[in-house]
């Protein structure tokens, strides 16, 4: 909320709720330099951005983006295990755009450590290079960050929160706030009387929330449990709001129609889409058109009946000549040598073995298609939008119709489905630019599937060239080279204007910081030029690499006569211990080692990524009709599991987003335009054909890892593997269809 200072004194909105008597509580570590963007009216306090109590209970202001991955319930957990919150009584909101919400462990990422090894001073250092990040006002959801940065800051929150009720309530009862205890959502005078939270707002109004300790891990009741979702029952109901769920009064309905070739356009003969009954509007933006119209599905149709002469492409036209140019990359020298132990140019004596994998182009395909609602009311703009990026959607939207930020409101809806999609802002500029064309209109634009799937920010193509060496049972030797645009890059120049120093560590992620021990390993990463559009895809780097790593590892092992769990587990130990465990955990849960029939094939895919080691079995069966998925092993290790079912559920996810990419994913070009339109051309698994899952969660980590993304990258090199044993035809090319018989 870019206004806030400006909201009526009595009133506090957010999202589509408003909360009236508000008091907030916390200690934040660095609000001096973020002030707290709530403000409050006559007889409120706002102590903190995280927590307000009202006369319906308690509402938690969530800093990061619900989008499915249960992130509101764990953070309300987090405030709620240390404030003594009965779990019936919270509500959690969206945070507005806000610098007091900036993610802090999303920058520690780029460091160039090997996340596996980071000692308590290297993790110690990530955390205070993410500071840097309340300067750039980094307001974003992503990188399986959110649960690590609000960690110890939300439950500071709580814990401040609830010694600041205590001595509210000691100030009322004249007695020392060390007799007082509290659970369930109240204060406990030694009598047994109790003050409910919300009864004490206008008496904590001027408490200073004192610095307590946090409580330890032994006297949890919230955190480490698989606790209710509080977004579950909105969206069993249909309750829940999402973007393309805004209603308000007057609204009308506009979509748009871009340039596939992701250029300009040259002309367009709207002629016969004007007179077609409800149309109301057709508005040229440059490098395509917007229609509004009195609903969205006539909106679609006038925009498909106008006539565009479009630019042609800025990249190469077709996917063969993509590939080329991806390729030629490898005459480059390297953008980043991340891993270089030992000397992979000095003899090594063993077997050699290369091999060269290719993966295609992605989109996100989320469920929900793009849209965004806005008022432009012309000193002032309102948008309401499904987004991981708050203040990059306010800022780009002030910029697009000439405002400044605090004149832009945005209200951050439930996400349906992200994946990296909704850190972007395009659809958010799109509704404002066709809102400005209709002042004290509410617009509400909506993309149409085709719109979306060409127009998305796609996972890059990337090739990868390996070369081993292995000998008495070892690998002795790995040089990889790695070549694709860098999606760091891309994102960084279109969402901030800058491309960050150094080495691109995104770029070779999955690759470079495997904890195996293996003597003389190098990865080189090559970055291609090329133009066509990228975005943060789950799991990102990891996603094409721990592919191309994993399967070569599975390579290796074979030309050792090696078992291949074994040869992992082998490395692993020597060099982390907890990402040996789970691999040794998944072995033992899919009792590797036994023995088959014919017809069914097992592998095995281990990818560290976003501070998680997860190794996935996978097990595939030849039916005679075709190759099905029979089942899934899962073992991670995120040190701390906050919310088990949660982690459970993000693997299980997580492994199906990659299972559909690697079966039957492919962005492909022609004439610089995708090809796909549709889940029809651009599908993902189906209840049919989706696994049986079994999900085992350690908690040896030093560190805090990621849920959200780190069961992507492992699925796609345990199919493959499983694929490998069953038929005995290696998976060197994504997506599999266009080598085995599956069953889509």
């Amino acid at each position: 909320m870019a206004s806030i200072g400006k909201i009526a004194r009595r009133t506090f909105l957010i999202g589509t709720a408003a909360i009236a008597g508000g008091v907030a509580f916390g200690v934040y570590q660095v609000r001096k330099d973020a002030p707290n963007p709530l403000v409050a009216g006559d007889g409120e306090a706002t102590l903190n951005p995280y927590i307000l109590l009202n006369a319906e209970g308690i509402t938690i202001i969530a800093p990061r983006a619900e989008m499915g991955q249960g992130v509101h319930t764990t953070l309300a957990a987090l405030v709620a295990e240390e404030m003594d919150v009965a779990w019936e009584d919270i509500t959690v909101l969206h945070g507005p755009p806000a610098q007091a919400y900036y993610n802090q462990a999303l920058l520690g990422l780029a460091l160039p450590f090997r996340h596996y090894a980071d000692s308590d001073f290297q993790h110690n250092l990530r955390k205070n290079v993410g500071m840097v990040g309340k300067l750039l006002n980094l307001q974003v959801t992503g990188g399986s960050t959110s649960t690590k940065d609000a960690y110890e800051r939300m439950r500071h929150a709580g814990a401040s929160a609830r010694e600041a009720l205590k001595l509210a309530a000691a100030a009322q009862l004249d007695i020392d706030a060390r007799d007082l205890r509290t659970e369930n959502s109240a204060v406990i005078a030694p009598d047994g009387s109790r003050f409910h939270y919300t009864a004490l707002a206008e008496a904590v109004r001027d408490v200073s929330p004192p610095d307590v300790a946090l409580r330890a891990k032994s006297e949890w009741k919230y955190l480490g449990k698989s606790m209710p979702r509080t977004d579950m029952v909105g969206k069993s109901t249909g309750t829940a709001p999402y973007a393309a769920d805004t209603k308000l009064d007057g609204m009308k309905f506009a979509t748009v129609r871009m340039n596939p070739r992701r250029s300009g356009m040259l002309s367009y003969d709207d002629s016969f889409a004007k007179t077609m009954d409800g149309v109301e509007a057709i508005i040229d933006l440059g490098d395509g058109i917007g229609v509004v119209a009195n609903n969205t599905w006539l909106a679609i149709q006038a925009a498909n009946a106008v006539d565009i002469e479009w630019e042609a492409s800025s990249y190469p036209a077709t996917t063969e000549e993509l590939l080329d140019a991806t390729r030629a990359a490898f005459d480059l020298d390297p953008n980043s040598t991340i891993r270089d132990d030992g000397d992979v140019s000095a003899a090594v004596e063993g077997t050699e073995i290369t091999a060269e994998y290719t993966v295609p182009y992605l989109a996100h395909s989320t469920m929900e298609p793009m849209n965004a609602t806005a008022i432009y009311r012309g000193d002032s703009l309102e948008v309401w939008s499904g987004n991981q990026a708050p203040i990059i959607v306010r800022d780009k939207c002030a910029e697009a119709c000439g405002l400044t930020a605090e004149q832009v409101t945005v209200h951050t809806t439930l996400l349906g489905g992200g994946f990296g999609r909704r850190g972007e802002y395009d659809f958010s500029v799109h509704a404002t630019k066709i809102a400005q064309a209709f002042p004290d209109t509410p617009i509400r634009m909506t993309w149409s599937r085709e719109e979306d799937m060409q127009h998305d920010f796609y996972r890059p193509a990337a090739l990868a060239q390996f070369r081993g060496v292995v000998a008495d049972g070892k690998a002795q030797l790995v040089d990889g080279k790695i070549a694709a645009q860098s999606v760091t890059h891309t994102s960084s120049m279109r969402l901030v204007g800058q491309v960050p120093p150094g080495p691109d560590r995104g770029h070779v992620e999955g690759a470079a910081d495997q904890p195996y021990a293996i003597p003389n390993f190098r990865i080189t990463g090559h970055l291609a030029d090329l133009s066509v559009p990228l975005g943060f895809w789950r799991s990102v780097g990891n996603s094409h690499n721990g592919f191309f790593f994993d399967t070569f590892i599975d390579e290796m092992a074979h030309a050792a006569g090696a078992d291949p769990l074994q040869f992992r587990l082998d490395m692993a130990m020597a060099e982390h211990a907890p990402s040996a465990g789970v691999i040794a955990a998944v072995g033992e849960m899919a009792n590797w080692g036994s023995e088959t029939p014919d017809n069914i094939g097992r592998g095995i895919g281990f990818t560290y990524s976003f501070g998680t080691p997860v190794a996935e079995v996978v097990e595939v069966e030849d039916t005679g009709s075709g190759i099905k998925i029979n089942k899934c092993w899962i073992a991670c290790d995120m040190g701390t599991a906050l919310d088990p079912s949660i982690v459970e559920a993000q693997m299980t996810s997580g492994a199906i987003y990659g299972f559909s990419a690697a079966m039957q994913g492919e962005i492909t070009f022609f004439d610089g335009e995708a090809e796909q339109f549709n889940f029809y051309d651009y599908d993902a698994m189906r209840m049919h054909n989706v696994p049986e899952f079994e999900v085992r969660i350690l908690e040896t980590n030093n560190h805090m890892g990621g849920a959200g993304e780190p069961g992507t990258p492992p699925s796609m090199p345990a199919l493959g593997n499983a694929l490998f044993d069953l038929t005995g035809t290696r998976a060197r090319e994504l997506p599999l269809i266009k080598t085995f018989d599956l069953i889509l």
